[in-house]
């Protein structure tokens, strides 16, 4: 089994990376949180979680040892397979999922695609004593909770952004400035994405 890969970059899309570590390229799926971490790199090290199946060998590759260990979290719940799992953390990066369990924010993993109501409750009740919130994730859900990140949310979504990157965005500036108006938001959101 592999614990990490660390070698150049050689290809880098928002759902697969490939890295050369010795002359081998290993190809691994990626969320869009580890697509982010990413850009602009010539060297990678990413996490492994492989899925060896009758028909298929695949890795998964993460950032991060967290997002890492929420993925494996998730594929143990019944009902969530590994492309799921990915999705979830591509929508939802990991320190705000952590929040989302342990508050049973059922109607938010709902939101992301493929996820039903008798999932997003499996998972909330099958993880929510297993995953706990670290530090920097009560910035963020004090920040979605706001009316001016919901308005600013929304607007950006009007002018026809994707809800993941502007859902980003707008995380980064409210947690930096929970005061901030949604007028200005808007405008430096326009900068981010």
């Amino acid at each position: 089994m592999f614990n990490y890969i660390h070698g150049r970059l050689a290809e880098l899309t928002p759902t697969y990376a490939v890295i050369d570590a010795n002359g081998i390229g290993y190809e691994l799926n990626i969320s869009l949180t580890t697509f982010s971490a990413l850009q602009g790199k010539q060297e990678a090290r990413l996490y492994v979680h492989e899925v060896i199946r009758e028909d298929a060998w695949l890795l998964f590759g993460f950032d991060t040892r967290r997002e890492l260990d929420i993925f494996r979290s998730l594929i143990n719940v019944s009902g969530v397979g590994a492309n799921t799992a990915r999705v979830i953390l591509s929508s939802i990066p990991p320190a705000e999922l952590e929040v989302v369990i342990a508050s049973a924010d059922s109607r938010r993993l709902k939101s992301v695609k493929g996820v039903g109501a008798k999932t997003a409750e499996r998972i909330i009740v099958d993880l929510k004593d297993k995953i706990k919130p670290q530090g920097d994730t009560l910035f963020i859900q004090a920040a979605q909770q706001s009316e001016a990140f919901d308005e600013a949310m929304a607007a950006l979504q009007m002018l026809g952004f994707a809800k993941g990157p502007v859902e980003k965005a707008l995380t980064k500036l409210f947690s930096a400035d929970p005061t901030i108006s949604v007028e200005q938001a808007i405008k430096s959101a326009f900068t981010m994405l």
